[in-house]
């Protein structure tokens, strides 16, 4: 039976995008424009522009004159939120368009675009909240003479660069606290989930933000996404991705010293205890493996499960593996959608076989889903595994999950902080002592206790060691948008220096 609807249906031409600055759309003209395919179905779904580096000097020139006369950053709190709430009340009205977009650039499920879509409108008022709580300090110790203040002040122009996996959700886990903080934005998506950021623009537009203050380029990574880290009249640059390109970004940051906040990628721990509810730990490492194909950064990759019950949890994830329904992203029940590109299915298929090639034992899936069209993996679950194995050490970045017992807590918590990266981490235990013990011995910048890949716009998120810096949404994510200001003031009349 084919459950999609006529409003989840492929389109019958692709549709055509420029960009958007100024508040306006401006066509592709003679500029190159990109045909997005989409990964599930190999159809046309959405034409992008390549614009230049003029385009981006522009944008940057725009958005510097619009911070500069404080169309944006002049305004009170309440005057922000009131625009982040009607952006939000914009998403929600355009659910449907910004969901099947989402689908069709991404391949993932359009039950899943459709909670992410969801998601991100209640970021917009979370974070309106936040621009009416933003606040410094006053310092009234320092003498009847002397009162302190400390203000914080948006940090200028924001290059925003944000990745392929979640378009519109991580966009809306930096733009609404961005702008919160007074700031204005140019921002570049991925070159091949670009549809939901344009569409984002006009609906920030609508919503009264003023023009210049959210401007959208799009293009390549290597070209546009090069030249913003490398800009010198961008103040800040946030920066979502791999780590091997936040490293580049970090060198091409220092040409004026702008700063980055970072959000890199993840070898993520999922730990399970064998005091732990098995049947509850299986579904969250199976979902913490599989959601989104894998193609996330705080998914757990590497399951540390103690040695007593490896044998069984093996079995459980197994069957629980055989039951993920994978297939077209448009039909609501697929739980599983498609590998957002040719290149990263071939990555993937290849740490796999390397997994194989080195020993490891294959327990489940380990292939390609042979159909007509789309790219479609089977979820993987690799045993035997050696902890200096590729595939227990390197971001595979799809539905691939390996198994590494331990004996005691100590081992466990080695094992899990035995990487280069921190990003996140999932503790399964019915042991609060213990869950509490292992929470703060793990090192990661997000930690979930008898869950996984959860939680709002409250908490802030941000990784350890090379998983990146800065944090992003809560308070945290508005004050990391800002500069602090320390202000002296002197009352009466001054003591001279010159007598």
């Amino acid at each position: 039976m084919d459950k999609k609807t006529p409003l989840h249906a492929l389109p019958a031409s692709p549709r055509d995008f420029g960009f958007f600055v100024d508040g306006h759309w401006i066509e592709p003209g003679s500029r190159a424009t990109v045909v997005r395919l989409s990964p599930a179905h190999d159809v046309p779904v959405t034409c992008i522009t390549r614009c230049t580096k003029d385009d981006l000097d522009h944008a940057v020139t725009v958005a510097r004159e619009a911070f500069a006369d404080r169309r944006w950053s002049g305004l009170a709190g309440a005057d922000r939120a009131a625009v982040l709430l009607k952006a939000a009340a914009g998403i929600r009205g355009r659910l449907d368009e910004l969901s099947l977009l989402e689908t069709l650039e991404t391949g993932k499920p359009i039950s899943q675009s459709r909670g992410e879509v969801e998601g991100a409108a209640a970021i917009y008022e979370y974070a309106a909240g936040a621009a009416r709580a933003l606040h410094g300090d006053t310092f009234n110790n320092l003498g009847d003479r002397v009162l302190g203040l400390v203000t914080r002040e948006p940090i200028g122009v924001v290059g925003l660069i944000t990745p392929w996996n979640f378009p519109f959700f991580i966009l809306a886990e930096r733009v609404p606290f961005i702008l919160a903080a007074g700031c204005t934005i140019v921002a570049k998506p991925s070159e091949v989930t670009s549809a939901t950021t344009l569409v984002m623009a006009e609906i920030l537009a609508n919503a009264g933000l003023p023009d210049g203050v959210f401007n959208v380029v799009t293009g390549s990574g290597s070209d546009i996404g090069q030249a913003m880290t490398e800009h010198a009249g961008i103040d800040m640059v946030s920066f979502t991705g791999s780590t091997e390109v936040g490293r580049r970004a970090l060198l091409a940051s220092a040409g004026n010293f702008k700063k980055l906040g970072l959000e890199l990628g993840g070898k993520n721990p999922q730990i399970v205890f064998a005091d732990a509810d098995l049947d509850d730990a299986a579904d969250g490492v199976v979902f913490g493996t599989c959601f989104n194909a894998g193609q996330c950064c705080v998914g757990g990759s590497r399951l540390v499960v103690e040695r007593s019950i490896a044998a069984d949890f093996e079995k459980l994830l197994a069957e629980k593996f055989s039951r993920i329904r994978v297939g077209d992203p448009l039909d609501p029940e697929t739980q599983v959608g498609a590998i957002i590109t040719s290149a990263q299915n071939d990555s993937i298929l290849g740490h796999i076989a390397g997994g194989l090639k080195g020993g490891a034992r294959l327990v489940c899936g380990g292939e390609a889903m042979n159909g007509k069209v789309g790219r479609f993996i089977q979820p993987t679950l690799f045993a035997d595994v050696g902890r200096d194995m590729a595939i227990a050490r390197e971001e595979i970045f799809g539905p691939v999950l390996t198994i590494l017992p331990f004996d005691t807590f100590e081992e466990a918590v080695e094992i899990a902080n035995d990487t280069i990266y921190g990003l996140a981490a999932s503790i399964w235990t019915k042991n609060l002592d213990k869950a509490l013990q292992a929470m703060r011995l793990v090192q990661a910048g997000r930690v979930w206790i008898n869950t996984t890949i959860s939680g709002g716009p409250e908490l802030p998120i941000g990784g350890f060691k090379q998983s990146g810096s800065g944090r992003e949404t809560g308070i945290y994510g508005v004050e990391e948008y800002t500069e602090v200001k320390s202000v002296h003031i002197t009352l009466g009349k001054r003591d001279h220096w010159v007598s």
